[in-house]
């Protein structure tokens, strides 16, 4: 595989049986994120974005195919390799922040540094910095609570970032924020993504911001195809 593809997936598949039923939710989809890359995956609810996204970030074990992240193919790892491939070169963002909430803002970005080994201190900068650079430098001991819904979400951008990491994955990171906010935060995404290099990959039903992206992808009964 390429040095320049970061996340790439082969012949994915993923089918959930229940008794003697069987649904088959992705078939056969390739993908390959090259680094620094912006790629939307767009769809209907329920054509299978969220599980493709899941199979992609190592949170679920395909029914067939292979996702390799970093170089590393996922299938072969233990679960505690993949914990730490994911923390070193994969981030998550959601449509709800997922902040804990009896934290502060630095405290919650902090948290992947610290799962990684990182001192208090070091870990406390680094988030400062990243809070600061997302525009929350006045905001950093609120909690999830005392936080608008377009500054958790900033937050959570910043806590998917705090390792550097070579992909970002987002499902619907702005499906929960008034347009005004959505524009504002999908910009920040942006400019992050030019500013740091790292990919971003991201399902949305917003047709809008996805053509702002360098690819768009259209995710129907299970499987991918180039938006035209």
């Amino acid at each position: 595989m390429s040095e320049d593809i970061i996340l790439s997936a082969k012949g994915l598949g993923r089918t959930y049986t229940q008794g003697d039923l069987s649904v088959d939710v992705l078939s056969h989809v390739d993908l390959d994120i090259a680094k620094g890359e912006r790629v939307a995956i767009i769809g209907s609810s329920g054509s299978g974005k969220s599980t493709l996204l899941h199979l992609l970030g190592g949170l679920d074990s395909p029914t067939n195919g292979s996702v390799t992240i970093a170089g590393q193919d996922v299938a072969t790892l233990s679960q505690a390799k993949r914990g730490r491939l994911r923390n070193e070169h994969v981030g998550f963002v959601y449509q709800f922040h997922h902040l804990l909430p009896e934290f502060s803002a630095v405290e919650n970005v902090s948290m992947p540094l610290l799962i990684r080994g990182q001192g208090k201190a070091v870990a406390a900068k680094a988030a400062t910095e990243l809070l600061e650079r997302v525009g929350l430098g006045e905001r950093l001991r609120h909690k999830p609570s005392e936080l608008s819904g377009g500054e958790r979400q900033r937050a959570a951008i910043a806590r998917a970032l705090i390792n550097r990491p070579g992909v970002v994955l987002a499902d619907e990171p702005t499906g929960n924020l008034d347009e005004s906010t959505a524009d504002r935060v999908y910009q920040l995404m942006l400019e992050l993504n030019k500013e740091l290099g790292t990919s971003f990959l991201m399902v949305t039903h917003d047709t809008r911001l996805a053509a702002r992206m360098d690819r768009v992808l259209q995710l129907t009964h299970g499987a991918l195809s180039c938006k035209a």
